[in-house]
């Protein structure tokens, strides 16, 4: 135990609190964490799973009679807590009247007056942001407009600064507006490119391809069947990038997803033949964490796959290590949910009419996954044939039931019926607790395929692992396998790369994973499942269909929740504020 942390752990003991917060607090708190939380107890907050009410306690044990409910810091530490349960549920921001009506509900007679304590305090930080009228004004007869109020948000300081960073990063690539190619050059060398690697690119393709040579930065809109045509497409673009010598950089939100594109790649390169193979380079995908380890890049085109699974932090990392003039390229489909962090970049981006929205063509010929995740963002639940098992739904009469598929799919069925070895099979649950949650399903997934005492911090070597925080090589929503502890948990992640994560709390069993957790991630066989009383939603059900490359089982004990839930339910809206900051930049 470090010093800092057993001095945090003497100051939790005099408040009554456990000395099990101690490690966290100390990583939360900045560099003199005991200090920090011997001035205000209510820093507490900052914990996840920390209520008001425990908070209080500590603090009247802490400080006595000066524990009043209108104390400073109380009011600042309450505001910053509803705001990052704002942030948890995906918004960066809230706009004023919304968060003082919510202070006041938790008992805050001034509302206004905690929000000014938020702030003074450093615990918030506060934007201001006019939009421009376009009223008409007679300034013949003297008339002045009266400037609008501005409206006024508030957000926590590491999610609003990386907004604004974003924003201004987006801009600043935005305002070189240099083409790489000019269109008649672009479409000459897509042309070649399709014609030496064998291959036909969609008309829509074409277009798409030529407006990334043409524009700084692109949004390019994708279904779920046209991972052959993203492929062909990134080959096209490696095409471009050679011929203009600016050079091309690919990244996937994940490990798993960057091996999954490289070898879509590779199909396409071996279809060109030893001819086309050696003319052209082929692209490599590599992860995005991978990717912010080449800063600065010096690539002119960079492309993020996967892009609606990035949120507004690690999407500002990416666009501020992007060469002054590079092309980014945001490849998405828009069905899928937002991201599990805070924001909603590409939709923002594309709203914003800053950018331009190229789409890729359709596959005219999709899959039954593809057709199924089709007819699941119309609206609809469709049972779709498919005669290589590429979808099956297996009903469940409860949730007992459906834990017990769930076990029965991964170790048994898919491996035998379809091929797929455990370790590539992903299980994606709609929720993390429960029986049928990501934490009981890793529990019996772990009883089955590597048993074990979990020697070190309830880990042992061969168990799978979900990273949920960032660090050297690996980022959020990366599986892998635990391979040997050394100075930390040694990974070995799906594009075969081993990475040490230093900190045990970053590390969680992943044989089954939540959805939100999965965004971003594709593997060769997924079994989804949902269980009972577990509020569905359409984006939910879609985002975990197009984690599978090959193949899906989707255990179902709803009663038929699956079916109302895609026709009705739709994600909630985010508040943000990267339209506002691009369109004033």
């Amino acid at each position: 135990m470090s010093e800092a942390v057993e001095k945090v752990s003497a100051v939790l003991d005099r408040m009554g609190a456990p000395s099990t917060l101690a490690p966290r607090l100390a990583s939360v708190l900045g560099p003199q964490p005991a200090a920090a939380l011997e001035a205000d107890p209510w820093l507490l907050l900052r914990l996840p799973g920390v209520s008001l009410e425990q908070a209080d306690y500590c603090a009247r044990r802490h400080l006595g009679e000066a524990a009043r409910p209108d104390d400073p810091r109380r009011l600042a530490a309450l505001v910053r807590h509803t705001l990052r349960t704002a942030a948890g549920r995906g918004h960066t921001t809230v706009e004023e009247k919304r968060l003082a009506t919510v202070v006041k509900k938790l008992g805050i007679t001034d509302p206004m007056a905690a929000l000014e304590a938020a702030v003074a305090a450093e615990q918030v930080v506060l934007f201001e942001s006019t939009d421009e009228s376009d009223d008409d004004f007679d300034f013949t007869e003297g008339g002045v407009p009266d400037p609008p109020d501005p409206e006024r948000f508030y957000a926590l300081p590491d999610v609003g600064h990386a907004e604004q960073r974003l924003g201004a990063q987006l801009a600043r690539l935005i305002a070189a507006n240099d083409p790489v190619m000019d269109s008649l050059t672009a479409a000459e060398t897509i042309e070649a490119a399709a014609t030496r690697g064998r291959f036909d690119l969609s008309e829509s393709t074409r277009q798409a391809l030529v407006t990334v040579a043409l524009r700084p930065v692109t949004v390019v809109r994708h279904g779920p069947g046209d991972h052959a045509e993203v492929a062909r497409a990134l080959h096209a673009l490696a095409a471009i990038a050679t011929e203009s010598q600016v050079g091309i950089a690919v990244a996937a939100s994940t490990a798993q997803t960057a091996a999954a594109i490289n070898a879509a790649l590779e199909s396409v390169r071996a279809q060109a033949g030893p001819e086309g193979q050696e003319t052209d380079a082929s692209p490599r995908a590599v992860s995005l964490s991978a990717l912010a380890a080449q800063a600065p890049l010096a690539a002119g085109i960079v492309v993020l796959c996967e892009s609606m699974a990035v949120g507004t932090a690690r999407m500002a990392e990416l666009v501020s290590i992007c060469a002054d003039g590079a092309h980014l390229v945001l490849l998405a489909d828009f069905d899928q949910a937002p991201s599990a962090t805070p924001g909603r970049v590409v939709v923002d981006v594309a709203t914003s009419r800053t950018a331009h929205v190229s789409a890729l063509a359709d596959d005219t010929a999709p899959d039954p996954l593809a057709r199924t995740a089709t007819a699941v963002a119309g609206g609809e639940w469709a049972e779709v044939a498919a005669p290589d098992r590429e979808v099956v739904r297996v009903p469940a009469s409860s949730a007992e039931e459906a834990a017990h598929r769930v076990r029965q799919l991964v170790t048994d069925s898919i491996p035998r019926a379809l091929g797929i070895d455990p370790e590539g099979v992903q299980v994606v649950a709609a929720r993390e607790d429960g029986p049928v949650g990501a934490r009981a399903l890793n529990v019996a997934c772990k009883e089955r395929l590597n048993p074990g005492p979990g020697a070190h911090g309830g880990f042992d070597v061969g168990d799978r692992v979900l990273v949920v925080t960032e660090g050297p090589g690996y980022g959020p929503g990366d599986t892998g396998y635990l391979r040997e502890f050394a100075e930390g948990a040694v990974v070995e992640l799906a594009d075969g790369s081993r990475v040490t994560v230093a900190d045990p709390t970053a590390l969680r069993h992943g044989w089954a994973v939540t959805v939100a957790a999965a965004h971003g991630g594709r593997w060769p066989a997924v079994v989804a499942v949902f269980g009972p009383q577990v509020p569905v939603t359409r984006p939910q059900v879609y985002t975990a269909l197009t984690r599978a490359v090959r193949h899906v089982s989707l255990v179902d004990a709803t009663d038929g929740a699956l079916e109302s839930g895609v026709r009705e339910n739709l994600a909630p809206e985010r508040t943000t504020r990267l339209v506002q900051i691009l369109r004033e930049s």
